[in-house]
C-alpha cells in the first residue's frame, strides 16, 4: 500500500476583475450589502472567447506539472472536477488530455460541485494507494459568470460566484508518514433541490423545451440557492467532517497547522474558525478576492497558501468542502 502526496500545485484566474461596485451598476446591490453577507469584495469573470473551463484548467495544470518536477509524459491519469464543462459532453478531462498532448491515458470527470475537488482528490488517492497509477493530474475549474442571472432577480446568487482554476499533481509517496492520510466523503440527496440548476436536464427541461417555450420568466436554467438553509447545513457538516478526519487519524484540533475550507462564504469560514478555536494563521481565506469558484476554490486557495509560505513540510493540512447535492468531505494531509 502506497501513500499519495501533492507534488505540485498551480492556479489560474482570468485578468478581468469584477468588483462589487461594478455589479451595482447592473443590478440593485452595493458593496456594503455584498460584503456584509458574503465577505466578497471582487471576483474574476472570463472574457468570452479568451478562456473556457478547459483552457483555464490547462493553464493551472501546466504550472502544477512544472512545480512537481515530473515530465508531463509521466502523468498516468486525469481527474477533472467541474460543474461548468465546456460541452454537455464530452467532459473536460479528455480535452485536457488533448490540449496537453498527453498519451492516451484515462480521463475522469467529477460532478460534485463545491465538493468536487475534495472528491477528485479522494478518487486519485485511491488509485495511487492501490498501485494502479503513480502520477495523477487533478483539476478543479469553473466558468460560472456566463451562466448567472445578472439581473435583480438573480442578484442573491450571482454576486457570489466567480471563475478560475486550480490544479494539483498527486504522486506516489513511499514514506507513509507523509502525504494524504485519509479522505472522508458524504452526501444527502434529500436536499438536492436546495442548491440546484435544473435545466438543461434529461429528467426535466431539455434545450428543445426551453427554445420552444422562449419564456423570459423561465428560471430553470439559472442556479437556485436557498441561502439560509445551505448556510445552516454547511456549518454543521463542515465541523462534522473535519472532526471525522481528525478522529480517524488520532489527531486533535490543536494539531491543525492549516485549514483550507471551500471558499463559499467568508461568514461560513469565520464560523468554523471560531467553533474550532483556530487563529488567523491556521485558516486560509481568499473568497474576498475571487468569490466562490466552486470546484476551483480549494486548489486556488491551497496554491496561494503554499506560495505565501503558510504551508511547510511536516504541517498538518486539512481540506474541507460542502455544497450542492448536498455533498461534503474532508482531506487530511501531512505535508
Amino acid at each position: 500500500m502506497f501513500h499519495s502526496k501533492i507534488a505540485g500545485l498551480g492556479f489560474y484566474v482570468p485578468n478581468n476583475v469584477v468588483t462589487n461596485d461594478d455589479l451595482s451598476k447592473i443590478m440593485d446591490t452595493n458593496d456594503e450589502w455584498i460584503q456584509e453577507r458574503t465577505g466578497i469584495q471582487e471576483r474574476r469573470h472570463i472574457i468570452p472567447g479568451e478562456d473556457t473551463t478547459t483552457t483555464m484548467g490547462v493553464k493551472a495544470a501546466k504550472i502544477a506539472i512544472e512545480r512537481s518536477g515530473i515530465a508531463k509524459e509521466e502523468i498516468d491519469f486525469i481527474v477533472f472536477a467541474t460543474l461548468s464543462p465546456d460541452y454537455y459532453f464530452p467532459g473536460p478531462g479528455v480535452l485536457v488530455q488533448r490540449d496537453l498532448g498527453l498519451k492516451t491515458i484515462g480521463a475522469l470527470d467529477v460532478r460534485n460541485q463545491c465538493s468536487g475537488f475534495v472528491y477528485a482528490i479522494s478518487v486519485a488517492d485511491q488509485y495511487i494507494k492501490t498501485g494502479m497509477y503513480k502520477n495523477i493530474l487533478v483539476i478543479g475549474s469553473e466558468v460560472q459568470s456566463t451562466g448567472l442571472d445578472m439581473t435583480n432577480r438573480g442578484r442573491g446568487v450571482s454576486v457570489i460566484f466567480g471563475d478560475g482554476a486550480g490544479a494539483a499533481v498527486l504522486s506516489r509517496e513511499e514514506d507513509l508518514s507523509k502525504g494524504i492520510m485519509s479522505t472522508h466523503l458524504h452526501s444527502e440527496g434529500i436536499h438536492a433541490e436546495e442548491l440546484v440548476l435544473k435545466a438543461p436536464g434529461m429528467g426535466g427541461r431539455w434545450v428543445s423545451d426551453i427554445l420552444a417555450d422562449h419564456n423570459p420568466d423561465d428560471e430553470s436554467y439559472f442556479p437556485y440557492m436557498n441561502g439560509q438553509f445551505v448556510f445552516k447545513n454547511a456549518v454543521v457538516r463542515f465541523a462534522e467532517v473535519i472532526n471525522e478526519g481528525l478522529e480517524a487519524n488520532n489527531l486533535q484540533v490543536s494539531d491543525i497547522n492549516m485549514l483550507i475550507p471551500h471558499q463559499a462564504n467568508l461568514r461560513i469560514s469565520q464560523f468554523i474558525q471560531k467553533k474550532f478555536g483556530l487563529n488567523d494563521d491556521q485558516v486560509f481565506s481568499n473568497v474576498q478576492r475571487y468569490g466562490n469558484t466552486t470546484a476551483a476554490s480549494i486548489p486556488i486557495a491551497l496554491t496561494e497558501a503554499w506560495e505565501e509560505g503558510k504551508i511547510k513540510s511536516g504541517d498538518l493540512v486539512v481540506l474541507a468542502a460542502f455544497g450542492s447535492g448536498f455533498t461534503w468531505g474532508s482531506v487530511i494531509i501531512r505535508w
